[in-house]
């Protein structure tokens, strides 16, 4: 599902709403989570899932085309953790 998707299935189950005030009500709930994540705090939200931070240090890589050994620099991922709910749905039909 894109992100215009989600807004569009929002818009049609909440038909008392405009369909740009749903797309702003969307675009804010990303920013703030990508707000969080970029300060380095968890977002958590209860029975689907958790949002964090991890860093993958420094290290040293290889180029695969040459064999080269390059320097890979510390980065920081973001990792979403599923929660129990979300977990149990998907799984129902196992």
């Amino acid at each position: 599902m894109t992100k215009s998707e989600l807004i569009t299935r929002l818009a049609e189950a909440n038909p008392h709403l405009y369909q740009r005030d749903v797309e702003r009500i969307v675009s804010a709930i990303f920013e703030e989570i990508t707000d969080a994540l970029s300060r380095g705090d968890r977002v958590e939200l209860r029975g689907f899932g958790a949002f964090s931070v991890k860093a993958r240090g420094a290290r040293i890589g290889r180029n695969p085309r040459t064999g080269e050994s390059v320097s890979v620099a510390e980065k920081f991922i973001p990792y979403f953790k599923t929660g129990k709910q979300l977990r149990e749905k998907l799984n129902a039909g196992s």
